[in-house]
């Protein structure tokens, strides 16, 4: 009924933290704008805002789909109210649904980026750790 709302919201939330995010590493790479530092941040790991937007993509595209599934079933109509378990009364059903179906969802898209970044701090160790290799040899 309305279960993609969940993510959505997270998405929403996820997408005001990235903004704040890259914000403040935009600042934070103004500050250390020198010619050493440039050599260094090219061997910098991937900025967490960046990470975070794998979420952000991962969650609107995923609501989108879902919001997409439910109107062409017909649980979200275009006009007010949008969802059709109000207009029928359904109204604990549907949040019974958000919930649990929802919630659910909205943890594992979450848990799945939690392995993404994971992965991909392993990758930038072992890359680091080979420079360091190879500029000791």
């Amino acid at each position: 009924m309305a279960c993609f709302l969940v993510p959505a919201t997270e998405a929403v939330v996820t997408t005001a933290v990235q903004s704040v995010m890259k914000n403040k590493e935009k600042k934070g790479a103004e500050s250390t704008a020198h010619a050493a530092d440039a050599i260094e941040n090219a061997n910098a790991k991937t900025p967490f805002s960046v990470k975070l937007g794998w979420l952000n993509k991962m969650l609107w595209g995923g609501s989108a789909l879902l919001a997409f599934e439910h109107l062409w079933h017909g649980e979200v109509v275009p006009y007010f109210p949008f969802l059709t378990a109000v207009t029928n009364g359904e109204v604990s059903d549907m949040l019974a649904e958000m919930s649990s179906v929802g919630v659910v969802m909205a943890i594992l898209v979450t848990a799945v980026w939690g392995g993404m970044v994971a992965v991909s701090g392993i990758i930038e160790k072992r890359a680091e750790a080979g420079d360091t290799a190879a500029e000791n040899a």
